[in-house]
């Protein structure tokens, strides 16, 4: 697979935070004791490294992470799973998007994680794999993550699908789980964990008994940022911060968009987490 580009750039960060806080460029210029100008420049792409820093203090965000991010020298490690464990990055409208698969080698059961806009990687691993698709787990219901859900379904149709009671999946069968919901796929455990705000009812899934613990998060996370919401924000930086960010420092990150990445990689690089 080509190497998938960091979702969002300096820009993007800033701008969803000053979203999420409700800050205009104008006032968030004279926090930060800058000028109009070079905000707008900061936004344009420009290297003024140190106003992008001041604009960072003053948005709650770790400067040197911030720093880093306009400076695009930093990629995430990527983690190696030797078996068990599939990304698949497919195009949706003028984006890709990543769906996920994890299965017992042993037993060959496997759980799906979203579907993405095209499945047809993903189905042609089951097949050539021999799995038994259990599950069809959903993370949220925006369209990019559950594009092709239907061809997903035709072509395992006992494989029960689940999403959040917070945000149920219109599809027929379709059922929801509560938050802390266990569920076993062979000797892989997986762990429900609400983390809302992108979207009402986000959910990040904790896989143990692969190579790493594994936490396949929507749009909770991505590298070098987290998903936006003008609406609920706090919410959702809090909820990364108490229920993905304490879990295990080598579990892996893989987001709905952008790279792998890892817990421990996100509290170095990541500017909404880097201290």
């Amino acid at each position: 697979m080509a190497r998938i580009p960091i979702e969002d750039n300096c820009n993007d960060v800033i701008n969803k935070t000053q979203r999420g806080l409700k800050i205009s460029d104008e006032d968030l210029a004279a926090r930060a004791g800058i000028s109009a100008e070079d905000l707008a420049a900061i936004k344009g792409g420009a290297p003024l490294y140190g106003a992008i820093r001041r604009v960072a203090r003053h948005l709650g965000l770790s400067p040197d992470a911030l720093e880093v991010l306009a400076k695009k020298i930093w990629y995430p490690e990527q983690p190696s799973f030797p078996r068990g464990f599939a990304m698949y990055n497919t195009v949706f409208e003028d984006m890709t998007v990543n769906a996920y698969l994890a299965w017992d080698t042993r037993t060959k059961q496997a759980a799906a994680f979203d579907t993405g806009a095209d499945c047809s990687a993903m189905l042609d691993t089951i097949k050539h794999e021999g799995l038994d698709l259990r599950y069809i787990f959903i993370t949220h219901t925006h369209d990019d993550h559950i594009a092709d859900l239907k061809k997903v379904s035709e072509a395992a149709p006992k494989a029960e699908i689940w999403a959040g009671e917070l945000e149920p999946v219109d599809f027929r069968g379709a059922k929801t789980f509560k938050e802390n919901a266990h569920f076993h796929v062979g000797e892989l455990a997986i762990k429900t964990l609400f983390t809302w705000g992108h979207s009402p009812g986000m959910t990040t899934f904790f896989v143990t008994g692969l190579s790493w613990p594994l936490a396949i998060v929507g749009d909770s996370i991505f590298a070098s940022s987290m998903g936006g919401s003008p609406t609920h924000f706090a919410e959702q930086l809090r909820h990364n911060k108490e229920k993905i960010l304490t879990l295990p420092k080598d579990t892996v990150i893989a987001s709905g968009h952008g790279p792998l990445t890892t817990l421990a990689q996100e509290k170095m690089h990541n500017p909404f987490f880097a201290r």
